[in-house]
């Protein structure tokens, strides 16, 4: 694409219909940028157009477009073309620093989050000159320039708090702190001074106060894998100014820069070299009464968000974003306090929740923030550890947990005004959710009603920590796995956990909400045949769902949750009687037509998850619905996308598995798209793995006459694909595949097959590839179809007795007893850095497996083989047999002594004899 003003304008009609509401305008629109993002100069026409346009909003849509480019196309996969040119790259990295240091804040925001994403890629390496611009810019003096470096420092740096240590890693810090430290600790002592020069100009301390807060987040990043050498001798320093900031009048200070202070103070207590620096009485004391308790309250902020904003609240309460709250920092701060002074700080603080009780139950209507604030210091007093699966896993013994849920927190629950006071009502599901694993059985029995009748609060915060609570209630696990509440327990409160949990969903706030959703795909997980009776009116409720989220889907969580359910419906009732299978096609297929149709990105690989389920599930012939979809679905643009990948593929294999013969009769004209669906995919190292999936289910499934034309092909390929780029993946599909082969058309025309594309080729991959690399195999399935093969070749190839393969016998024989006794042999070369398909940068939506469309595990050799030894000491009698003296003369003089001694003890167990 040329740089010119033509295609300036282009782009910005485009960009504008991208914005439409209208989808017939908005997804064409889309389609053009996507079809363009490959070309060489497309990333700097939308930096040029968000920086030259006139239109705010195309200058917006530039950057934010530009950012999300960056994110998909800026990684560099091995053995996938490079998405960004290399003259693009240079020019992106000479400009974009400036570029967003002289954007408004709302497009230097995106351009921070665009260098964060390139650093993470090409910094420090390949980007060595980028903490130099950024620290000489600290210099201007103009405060929206800092903080736009401050930010991108923040957003680059903030992943040392996520990795894991590593000699690599802390060279990294190393080099960012010999180039940051000692500029970033003089920016804060001069951002200090600048507070009390300016100390009555509100505006200015509110830049200042930004900031701040980026300065300790830069801070708290950097300290966080404890290179301590760097700020010791500067940490009395930042400890006195953070503490003298903390007991200033909190009102007058920004939220992000108190809860950032109150979190490196919380850093700092954990740390036992520093533990020095909190030992003495009054400090504990002055940071509990003045630093912990003003910010363990209720704010009107809170309450704000509660009411007006709870999709937020909740992502901040539940989903552990509210890291730049006061209260998750307060919260954070007593948890690191008690990890060495548990006792004096229970004390203290035990005082206080009993004074905030006593205030409430004085007045409750005008004190009920003085009970939540109570509560949330318990919880944070009792959290010691807890997992997302489980709650808290070790509380502090010093709390009475149990006590405090019968006096406290039941009133709440049991309350029979559901719209008074929410927030309690919030924080009393809340405590039952944190606490599960503490509490007795009994109570949470108790509390299951009460959150079932909280499902219909008109609260979106209560309705939703309900769905919330009940979801976690009921992945837990009793004796022998079981789950801890039972489906008969259950039983009373079905009819109304499935009615309010349905009637939820069209609560105000709550149409996609992903916490019910997540309940009743739980619900019915849990309760089981139980739901079937309620089926035909659930399957249409969730069906009409789907095709309103398909107009627009922007809830990914939600949309998983709701195809998981939909799979749980089908197999459940299914499972009870499997010809209800066509009801659900009858009620699906529509919704799944228009999906397809209007090519909807985010749900297409869930419908080929749920076909597969449905087709697997037919007993009969292959209905003609599916058959007319059939070369629908070898279309390459299907497969260009990575996430449709994986499901495909088991679609494909569904087909096979459910009507070969169909195909092959009807279709036979589609096998070559079949055949270049697999070519595609064995040239992939991300994808052979797949192709593999595929070639084998068209072994197995497909009559051998019509694909006989094609096999010498299918080797050839495979052989092209050794010579490029053998891996340690693609071996062991390779050695899976060819042994299957040899099971279905056996033994001779296996190595007929290989010699007939050049001589002696049999026996160079059963010296080279078979008989060293087959104790990498992995899966029991696919070791028992490598056991299998090798047994046909070792006792149904003539050629193995007869030529100079002959050498070889012994060889394999005993690797095959190998991959019967000996470990797995899970090691892989230094050089091989395998790519998961999840992790594939992409544009396409990533594939998302549903849990409960899962596939069991095939056995293509089924129940004729049980036991592989068995199989060799019964083929090696008969062979024995066959051939007088030969097998035993080979075993004696070449099979290792350990060797012998397994296989005599196969043939004792076969009750059989080698003559």
């Amino acid at each position: 694409m040329e740089l010119n003003d033509g295609n300036l304008q282009t782009l910005t009609e485009f960009m504008r219909k991208t914005l439409d509401p209208d989808q017939s305008v908005r997804r064409p629109a889309e389609k053009f940028l996507e079809s363009v993002e490959g070309n060489q100069n497309y990333p700097i026409l939308l930096l040029t157009l968000l920086e030259k346009s006139q239109d705010n909003v195309i200058r917006v849509c530039a950057a934010v477009t530009f950012k999300n480019y960056i994110k998909r196309n800026w990684r560099i996969i091995e053995d996938e073309p490079n998405k960004i040119s290399d003259p693009d790259r240079t020019t992106i990295k000479a400009n974009i620093v400036h570029l967003m240091l002289s954007s408004p804040e709302q497009i230097q925001k995106q351009l921070s989050d665009a260098i964060s994403i390139i650093g993470r890629e090409d910094f420090p390496m390949k980007w060595p000159d980028l903490l130099t611009e950024m620290v000489t810019r600290f210099q201007s003096g103009d405060f929206h320039i800092i903080n736009g470096v401050l930010r991108t420092a923040h957003s680059l740096f903030k992943r040392y708090r996520h990795e894991f240590k590593s000699n690599e890693l802390w060279l990294e810090i190393k080099l960012v702190l010999d180039t940051f430290a000692s500029p970033l600790t003089e920016l804060f002592k001069a951002t200090i001074e600048l507070c009390q020069t300016h100390a009555t100009d509100i505006n200015a301390l509110k830049i200042l106060f930004s900031s701040l807060t980026l300065i300790s987040k830069l801070f708290y990043s950097l300290n966080f894998q404890d290179l301590p050498e760097f700020f010791e001798d500067n940490m009395e320093t930042w400890m006195s100014n953070f503490h003298n900031l903390l007991t200033l009048d909190n009102k007058l200070l920004q939220t992000d820069l108190v809860s950032n202070a109150i979190q490196f103070l919380a850093s700092v207590c954990e740390r036992p070299h520093y533990k020095h620096l909190f030992e003495d009485q009054n400090t504990l004391t002055s940071i509990c009464e003045k630093v912990i308790v003003p910010n363990m309250e209720f704010r009107s902020a809170d309450e704000e968000a509660f009411e007006d904003n709870s999709e937020e609240y909740i992502r901040r309460d539940l989903e552990g974003s509210d890291i730049d709250t006061r209260r998750r920092a307060a919260c954070d701060l007593v948890r690191g306090l008690c990890k060495f002074f548990e006792g004096p700080v229970t004390a203290i603080f035990s005082g206080y929740v009993n004074s905030m009780l006593g205030e409430y139950a004085k007045n409750p209507v005008v004190n009920w923030k003085h009970k939540d604030a109570a509560i949330y210091l318990v919880t944070s007093l009792a959290s010691k550890a807890q997992t997302a699966k489980h709650g808290i896993t070790q509380a502090n013994e010093l709390v009475n947990l149990t006590e405090f849920f019968v006096n406290h927190i039941l009133t709440d629950l049991n309350s029979q005004n559901v719209n008074e006071f929410p927030v309690l009502k919030a924080d009393a599901i809340k405590y039952v959710m944190i606490f599960r694993s503490q509490l007795p059985k009994e109570q949470l029995l108790q509390a299951v009603p009460l959150l079932v009748a909280h499902l219909q609060a008109e609260s979106t915060v209560e309705h939703t920590y309900a769905a919330h609570a009940l979801e976690r209630l009921f992945t837990m696990r009793g004796p022998n796995n079981s789950t801890l509440i039972t489906p008969t327990e259950m039983a009373p409160f079905t009819e109304q956990l499935l009615n309010n949990l349905f009637k939820a969903l069209a609560l105000p706030g709550s149409s996609e909400n992903e916490y019910i959703m997540k309940a009743i795909m739980r619900s019915f997980s849990l309760l089981q045949e139980t739901i079937v009776p309620y089926i035909p009116t659930l399957i249409g409720q969730l069906t009409h769902k789907l095709l309103l989220v398909s107009k627009n889907p922007s809830k990914p969580h939600f949309n998983h949750y709701l195809f998981e359910s939909l799979c749980l419906s089908i197999r459940i009732t299914c499972k009870a009687n499997p010809t209800t299978v066509g009801s659900f096609e009858e009620a699906l297929f529509p919704v799944f037509t228009e999906i397809l149709q209007n090519d909807v990105q985010e749900f297409v690989p869930y419908v080929f998850q749920v076909m597969s389920l449905l087709l697997e599930i037919h007993t009969s012939s292959i209905p003609n619905s599916y058959m007319a979809l059939f070369p629908h679905l070898l279309q390459p643009v299907l497969w260009e996308r990575t996430g449709n990948i994986p499901p495909l593929v088991r679609l494909l294999q569904a087909y096979l598995e459910k009507g070969a013969a169909t195909i092959a009769s009807s279709a036979a004209d589609k096998i070559p798209g079949l055949l270049g669906v697999f070519q595609k995919l064995i040239a992939s190292k991300a994808n052979d793995h797949q192709g593999f999936y595929l070639m084998n289910s068209i072994i197995e499934h497909m009559p051998t006459e019509s694909i006989v034309q094609y096999r010498k092909q299918i080797f050839i390929l495979l052989f092209q694909r050794l010579q490029s780029s053998k891996t340690t993946k693609f071996i062991k599909s390779f050695m899976v595949f060819i042994n299957l082969y040899g099971v279905k058309y056996g033994a001779i025309a296996l190595q007929e097959i290989f010699d007939s594309i050049q001589p002696k080729m049999f026996g160079m991959v059963l010296e080279k590839i078979v008989i060293p690399e087959v104790q990498k195999v992995s899966g029991p399935v696919e070791k028992k179809i490598c056991a299998v093969g090798i047994i046909k070749i070792l006792t149904e190839c003539p050629a193995m007795m007869d030529t100079e393969y002959t050498k070889l016998w012994t060889p394999l024989l005993q690797a095959l007893i190998g991959l019967f006794e000996l470990p797995e042999d899970d090691s892989i070369p230094d050089d091989e850095h395998f790519i998961d398909i999840e992790d594939t940068a992409s544009y396409q939506t990533a594939f998302s497996q549903l849990a409960f469309a899962g596939k069991k595990e095939h056995d293509p050799i089924g129940a004729a083989v049980s036991n592989p030894k068995i199989l060799l000491a019964q083929s090696l009698h008969k062979l024995s047999t066959a051939c007088p003296g030969r097998v035993l003369s080979m075993l004696s003089t070449s099979l290792n002594a350990e060797a012998l001694q397994y296989l005599q003890g196969y043939l004792l167990v076969a009750s059989v004899q080698l003559v």
